[in-house]
């Protein structure tokens, strides 16, 4: 389906749970944020139906996130479910990797396509100190490692002027792992919305100096909006996602869920359709895909994140959806 300015939206985010293993800095408060009520929470069931509903609609991609999606119990058979329904072409997983290991080949079992780990240095204490626990950066390279031989994976870094130091060694891993390493703008949202980041292209300068040779990659590698670069000697790809310094808004393929089923149009913004009084007020599959269609037809022209006034959520990413 179209949007009101042309746009193919085909991308579905599904957030099934706001609770997580971690408490990144950017992300949560230290103390977390109060959990969403169980009986708040979209069910399984509740999740395929709106899938469902999107795939008649054109969607035919989903990203699976939280919080952290894989302390949510049942969520391998979710994923199971969600790619055989018919019409569903992609899958995929956003993860800590945290829990990854003992759940891989369940996973993949499942039909998962890919995965997203988050990790923000290879340094422990720093990575320590970024997600207040007691876990490693260490623990999370070793999932990457497993991950790598297994299926389509890649590495996600939110630049931050903490880590400027860890730019070169996390790109280096797409040298020596077949993976993408994809650098994000962090988003001036929630818990993170008064803290810095460092711009793309700065971030660029700097990888351009280490490899020369660096040159865009003028083909898709996944659903999102980064720009990739390759040199020779790299097995996979380095990503910048830059939606703060240079909007791709133009492009913009996708809807966000949120585990309490507010669909949102944008990220930017608060606004969006409520899902669940629908699912438990009895409407049938016709009402559901009206409000789908609601909502891609509410989608704005752009976001306002360089208008910091204009911003009107101020949810944590946990509670939107990673």
């Amino acid at each position: 389906m179209l949007d009101s300015f042309g746009r193919k939206i085909t991308y579905l985010r599904l957030s099934i749970t706001d609770r997580c293993n971690l408490r990144c800095r950017y992300c949560m408060p230290e103390d977390g944020v109060p959990p969403t009520a169980h009986d708040d929470l979209l069910r399984y069931e509740e999740l395929l139906r709106i899938a469902a509903a999107a795939v008649s609609l054109g969607i035919d991609r989903f990203k699976v996130t939280g919080g952290e999606p894989l302390v949510r119990r049942g969520c391998v058979d979710f994923i199971q479910h969600l790619k055989a329904l018919p019409g569903v072409r992609q899958v995929t997983l956003t993860t800590n990797g945290l829990l990854l290991p003992l759940l891989l080949d369940e996973l993949c079992t499942a039909g998962l396509d890919g995965v997203n780990i988050s990790l923000d240095t290879l340094n422990n204490e720093q990575y320590q100190r970024l997600t207040r626990r007691t876990h490693t950066a260490n623990e999370v390279l070793d999932t990457v490692r497993l991950c790598a031989a297994r299926l389509p994976t890649k590495v996600n870094a939110v630049l931050l002027p903490e880590t400027a130091d860890q730019l070169i060694p996390l790109a280096e891993l797409a040298q020596t792992l077949s993976i993408d390493v994809r650098f994000i703008e962090r988003m001036p949202l929630g818990a993170g919305e008064n803290d810095q980041t460092i711009r793309a292209d700065a971030a660029l300068d700097r990888l351009r100096a280490h490899w020369p040779d660096l040159t865009p990659v003028n083909q898709p590698r996944g659903n999102g909006p980064a720009r990739y670069f390759h040199t020779p000697d790299m097995q996979g790809c380095l990503g910048l996602i830059d939606a703060v310094s240079h909007s791709f808004c133009d492009r913009c393929n996708r809807l966000r869920l949120t585990s309490t089923g507010l669909l949102k149009p944008c990220l930017c913004y608060e606004q969006g359709v409520e899902l669940r009084p629908l699912l438990r007020g009895g409407a049938d599959e016709a009402a559901l895909r009206d409000a789908i269609r609601a909502a891609i037809l509410q989608k704005p022209a752009a976001h306002c994140f360089q208008q910091r006034e204009s911003i009107t959520e101020h949810k944590s990413m946990n509670q939107i959806g990673g």
